[in-house]
């Protein structure tokens, strides 16, 4: 991932330099490679090579500590992620702060993904903020963050930051040519389906590969059917949530913001990013004041912080399509 070789290198010079923080918060969009980004530094900071200066380019993957990591199964490196929940729950950070106080079983120190901070509780986010006030000197902790999604100001301000950049369209459409070109050629799609994914991924690759080598393209072309028909008044509210059920709660949100934003994008003047929804979202756009799609905005941005309670993703996608219906003009009848 060449968009990555720039974070990669300052944190090779932070080694050589003897500058480590104790805690990274690395940030950025959906998709553009924070948890591969996090899986290589972890297994650069264990690898034996790290000890002599200088850093090596990369883990040498010829020493005990780069073949337990290469086999997944290394003891002083550790992941943490929601488990049967949209969140990162209080125990497992209970765990995570056993494990940092602990000494390291085979390594020179330990390391700790959480993927993702901002999909702390606010239990867990004050039990991790312990650990990161009383760091050990043998620990680092790398903290995930998708760009706008808040997290507490007191964890962001025990971290150095480190921001992951979308990279341009022509890198990142070379990356996913790449990684189709290794499929087996029955299973490719085509160049017009790496197109769509790439724009509404908004051209984080990862996102995109995901998309295209999924479900997700055609499962969201059914949720924009049916969010056609039921802004046209042909389908009832149940039958118009039922394709946004499907492709689940996170990814229901996702869609609808970008649909929001190519509104607001458009009501400015602008350009939408999802060329298929453009003619529905034009026509609302020139029907409608700006701050419409704001408030819009506001309304997803809130059942997202909803999420923490495992909202029913059903429920939530007939709230947020009424409020949309809200926005097709009222047709008047003819005076006789």
């Amino acid at each position: 991932m060449a968009w990555l070789q720039e974070p990669w290198q300052a944190i090779r010079d932070r080694l050589n330099d003897n500058r480590l923080p104790h805690a990274l918060l690395v940030t950025g969009e959906q998709g553009v490679g924070k948890r591969d980004f996090a899986e290589a530094v972890a297994a650069l900071l264990v690898c034996d090579r790290v000890l002599a200066a200088p850093v090596p380019e990369e883990p040498c993957g010829e020493c005990k500590q780069c073949a337990l990591t290469l086999a997944g199964t290394h003891p002083d490196i550790r992941f943490y992620a929601p488990e049967k929940s949209r969140m990162i729950r209080v125990d497992q950070v209970r765990a995570l702060s056993a494990f940092a106080v602990g000494s390291p079983q085979v390594a020179h120190r330990k390391v700790i993904v959480v993927d993702r901070a901002d999909q702390l509780n606010i239990n867990a986010a004050n039990a991790l903020l312990k650990t990161l006030e009383e760091p050990s000197a043998d620990v680092v902790l790398i903290l995930l963050q998708e760009a706008g999604r808040p997290i507490l100001p007191t964890l962001r301000s025990r971290c150095q930051g480190m921001v992951l950049r979308t990279p341009d369209h022509e890198a990142a459409a070379r990356w996913l040519a790449e990684q189709i070109a290794l499929l087996a050629e029955e299973d490719r799609p085509d160049a017009a389906s790496c197109i769509t994914a790439l724009e509404l991924a908004g051209g984080a690759p990862r996102l995109a590969l995901e998309y295209v080598t999924g479900d997700f393209l055609q499962q969201r072309r059914d949720a924009l059917d049916s969010f056609r028909r039921f802004m046209k008044s042909e389908i009832t509210l149940g039958e118009a949530a039922r394709p946004f059920k499907t492709i689940g709660l996170e990814e229901t949100l996702w869609l609808l913001e970008g649909w929001a934003a190519d509104l607001a994008r458009l009501a400015a003047g602008g350009a939408g990013r999802d060329a298929e929804a453009e003619d529905m979202l034009r026509y609302l756009a020139q029907n409608n004041p700006p701050w419409k799609a704001h408030q819009l905005l506001d309304a997803i941005h809130e059942a997202r912080a909803a999420g923490v309670y495992n909202v029913n993703p059903e429920l939530e996608a007939e709230r947020l399509l009424m409020q949309w219906q809200a926005l097709m003009p009222v047709r008047r009848t003819a005076a006789r």
